[in-house]
């Protein structure tokens, strides 16, 4: 049955402990917030949303947001991830349901290059050891693998707009960058800034003295990058400079290559040294958890914190505040991870008695044309519309900008010709009006 609601979205439930600025943001959107102190179990979390009738969850990375979840939750209509990735989101459960999602690809940006540049240099110093030495009384004054980074080949693995700060910052202090990427913007991106693009994983291996990991959870095609590196990738690192210093970061995502492999390529000396940040299991807050590089001390290791500054956190806060909020008030679209680089917009038009209709409905042919009879026969005008759709998850997304709001009566009229148009009993996911005052 298609979700039907008029108005702003009201009610949201924070979880995972997002800045607390984010509180006050959305209230003054008129928004209620019950924010959860603790990351709660699945059942915990389907019973909290269904007593607040919560109708947008805010959180981060660890808590998931599952097809149970969602059916069990009728008033859930957005998810707003309060960080980049969206691998804890069923996405394909929330389009069946016309629950749309958002992420902020951009706020956490700068910490993580930050942290990049940081443990670069000190994998290719030696700090980490060194200063473990230093403190157990060993006094090692020498030259021994230890690197500047000016004029070293960088190759990085996604070229989004974390790769491209990193090479930015990167290629200012001297390091040679080479890329690869399977989206065509990256691509010509990168070319323009005279960076060196690879066609291959293993032809940027082979040309790269450190490699940095900043792929997004599926590729262009929207297959899964899980599993794309294995030990063969790691064993080319630095093929073409022998003498390089063959040092490897992940801070992207944990499930890109298998520790153990990662552990092979340093045991047999492939890769000299390396930085994890992220991995294929991590713990819910309070959990016990296993560090799989426990053995290895030429692994330096940290949890998931690449986001984790205090500037940061409010930054984010920011962002997603006015990314929901501009979706509450006008049905704006920017940052969904159904379809990166997505942005529909018509918050500079209407006046006092229009009203921006929204509907998140089936990809199948008719239901475009269902939408758009029901306005016309209700002698309503659409003034400017804007349509897109998430063909990988079989849902579109349409907004429109018409002179009145339509009546129930008329809403359940468009469901029903979306249903015999396309004989699909879900055709009309959901519908959502704004009237403007």
């Amino acid at each position: 049955m298609a979700k039907i609601w008029n108005g702003i979205i009201k009610r949201a439930l924070v979880v995972e402990h997002p800045a607390i600025e984010l509180d006050a943001l959305l209230e003054k959107q008129g928004i209620i917030v019950h924010r959860m102190g603790h990351i709660p179990a699945q059942d915990e979390l389907i019973r909290v949303i269904n007593e607040q009738q919560s109708q947008v969850i805010f959180k981060r990375s660890k808590v998931e947001v599952t097809r149970e979840l969602i059916e069990a939750c009728p008033s859930l209509m957005a998810v707003q991830l309060c960080c980049i990735g969206d691998d804890s989101v069923d996405k394909q459960a929330c389009a069946d349901h016309g629950i749309m999602i958002f992420n902020d690809p951009i706020s956490n940006g700068r910490s993580v290059v930050e942290m990049v540049v940081g443990n670069l240099i000190s994998l290719a110093r030696r700090f980490y050891e060194t200063n473990q030495n230093c403190r157990l009384g060993t006094w090692e004054k020498n030259q021994h693998e230890r690197y500047e980074i000016q004029g070293k080949h960088l190759g990085i693995l996604g070229l989004g707009n974390i790769g491209r700060s990193v090479a930015r910052v990167l290629s200012a202090m001297g390091m040679k960058i080479h890329f690869y990427d399977t989206r065509q913007v990256s691509v010509e991106l990168g070319k323009e800034m005279g960076w060196t693009h690879h066609e291959t994983i293993e032809s940027l291996f082979r040309a790269s003295e450190c490699v940095t990991v900043h792929f997004s959870a599926r590729d262009v095609n929207g297959q899964s990058n899980e599993g794309i590196l294995n030990a063969s990738h790691f064993a080319l690192l630095g093929a073409d400079r022998p003498e390089g210093m063959r040092i490897f970061i992940n801070f992207g995502r944990g499930f890109i290559h298998s520790p153990e492999d990662l552990i092979k390529a340093i045991e047999k000396g492939y890769i000299k040294r390396a930085a994890v940040d992220v991995y294929p299991h991590e713990p819910r807050k309070g959990s016990g958890w296993h560090n799989p590089y426990q053995d290895c001390e030429r692994v330096a290791v940290f949890p998931h914190i690449g986001a984790s500054t205090k500037e940061a956190q409010p930054r984010i806060a920011h962002r997603v505040s006015e990314t929901f909020g501009q979706f509450s008030k006008r049905g704006s679209v920017r940052d969904t991870p159904y379809q990166s680089r997505t942005e529909l917009n018509l918050s500079h038009l209407g006046k006092a008695g229009c009203a921006f209709l929204m509907v998140c409905h089936s990809t199948a042919r008719g239901t475009k044309r269902a939408i758009d009879e029901a306005i016309y026969e209700a002698g309503v005008s659409n003034l400017s519309s804007l349509h897109t759709d998430f063909d990988e998850y079989g849902m579109a997304y349409d907004l429109a900008l018409i002179d009145r709001a339509l009546s129930s009566e008329e809403l359940q009229l468009l469901i029903k010709r979306a249903t015999e148009l396309t004989g699909q009993d879900n055709a009309i996911r959901s519908i959502r009006q704004v009237a403007l005052q």
